[in-house]
């Protein structure tokens, strides 16, 4: 988390702990004390905590100590008795904010010691537990569900949290046990999820964790491997859910001129999950969908997120999109930032040469920083093709940072933070990403902003 998420999320945690009555005390008791004085953080919990009369002494602690806290839980049931077990990472422990329901209980448990046990009784049967209902506090939980326990709070949970939760972690698994192989329990929660009567949380709920989400479950990173398996379990879901998905398209066209409310945005949110999943079939047919949607949208929502699907696609309208939406935007600096990272997030295998091409094109200034991060560090975030195996990715970057480091050593410094993960790859990438870093760091006159970057990636 930033400082500023952070900060937020601890304030979040404490209105979850207190209740709002007690919250609302405890903003009055501050406001009195503190109006129109300098404060400090602890000023405002000490406010939450006299007016409560709930112990906040460990929840100072997420000001203090850095690092997200791990939740590593179980639970067993025997006779009608639920016990879930949490043990946290910290120590000193924190005050965390658990969020539950276990069968028919619903509460916020304390986590405050290494290690606890919470029983919950009068069940009938064996429950699914559901936890960190709503984010109630930014940490990492772990909890063995097995892949019927997850299809269940996806299909059936009531807090929305956690059903993502659950859809996230059935993806993950897919994908890094799988090999993006389903299984028909798997597509059949997708299905139900597609009859969800809450298009925002569909559109979100469709969107699978990111391969850079994923490499970081892993102990060593195949990019390629990876790459493939995110996009076959795509493929599988748009090849059993084509009609499903195609029906919920045409259902969610939002008529009328562009309106940026709610119930439309969630609309159109869906209308391009289900676009992009679809393309995964690359029939004529569907590109044709794909780029009528790009040429006839009134919004930049829909008409970019259609030419991105087309940016990763080898196909003629590709070609066509990208040179429309350049010629009808030449004129707007900014929207020609979109049009150059979308070439640089492509995932077809010619992205590198397209992207050194780009580096001559009037679009691209190497010295307008906007511009560097729409290309260059686009690109360095393109998983797949920075991380190609024969190095030529890393050999790219570097080649950038030395010419940015020359004029303006900040921007530089900020692209070198591409090869922060090099150490998570296998040992050809990581040759190849070593001996780029030592390129760097042997350059003459390299500045101090850069070296330190350097130093500490090779460390």
């Amino acid at each position: 988390l930033t400082v500023y998420e952070k900060g937020a999320e601890v304030v979040r945690m404490q209105h979850t702990l207190l209740g709002e009555e007690k919250f609302q005390a405890g903003m009055r008791l501050y406001f009195q004390r503190h109006d129109g004085r300098a404060v400090t953080c602890d000023d405002f919990v000490q406010a939450m905590q006299d007016a409560s009369g709930v112990d906040l002494a460990r929840l100072k602690r997420w000001y203090d100590i850095a690092g997200t806290p791990v939740l590593d839980c179980s639970g067993d049931y025997a006779a009608g008795r639920f016990t879930l077990r949490v043990r946290q990472s910290m120590e000193p422990p924190f005050h965390i904010p658990l969020a539950v329901r276990v069968g028919h209980h619903e509460t916020v448990l304390p986590v405050t010691q290494r290690e606890q046990a919470f029983v919950f009784e009068g069940l009938k049967e064996k429950p699914v537990p559901s936890l960190l209902r709503g984010f109630s506090a930014p940490v990492i939980l772990n909890y063995p569900y097995t892949e019927a326990e997850l299809v269940h709070l996806l299909a059936h949970d009531d807090d929305p949290f956690s059903r993502w939760e659950a859809g996230q972690r059935l993806a993950s698994d897919v994908v890094l046990k799988q090999d993006g192989e389903p299984s028909p329990a798997f597509l059949l929660a997708v299905q139900r999820l597609l009859q969800d009567d809450d298009p925002a949380f569909i559109a979100e709920a469709l969107a699978l964790p990111s391969e850079s989400f994923l490499a970081e479950q892993l102990e060593v990173v195949d990019p390629d491997r990876l790459h493939a398996a995110r996009d076959r379990l795509r493929r599988r879901i748009a090849e059993a859910l084509k009609d499903e998905l195609l029906a919920l398209y045409r259902a969610n066209e939002v008529p009328g001129p562009y309106s940026p409310d709610a119930a439309a945005m969630g609309r159109r949110a869906l209308r391009n999950a289900a676009l992009g999943l679809l393309m995964e079939l690359g029939t004529i047919d569907l590109r044709a969908l794909c780029y009528e949607q790009f040429a006839q949208s009134d919004n930049m929502t829909e008409s970019f997120a259609a030419l991105g699907f087309l940016a990763n696609c080898d196909c003629i309208e590709r070609e066509k999109a990208l040179e429309s939406f350049h010629d009808r935007w030449r004129s707007e600096p900014l929207v020609l930032d979109k049009w150059l990272a979308v070439q640089a997030s492509s995932r077809l295998p010619g992205t590198l040469a397209r992207v050194r091409a780009l580096l001559a094109h009037p679009a691209f200034d190497l010295k307008v920083p906007n511009k560097v991060y729409a290309l260059i560090r686009s690109f360095s975030a393109n998983h797949v093709r920075f991380h190609a195996a024969d190095g030529s990715g890393y050999a790219f970057l570097a080649d950038q940072i030395l010419a940015l480091d020359r004029f303006n050593p900040a921007v530089g410094a900020r692209m070198a933070r591409g090869f922060d993960r090099w150490k998570k790859f296998d040992a050809g990438r990581q040759a190849s990403a070593r001996a780029q870093l030592e390129r760097l760091r042997d350059a003459e006159g390299l500045s101090r902003d850069l070296a330190e970057i350097v130093t500490r990636a090779l460390a």
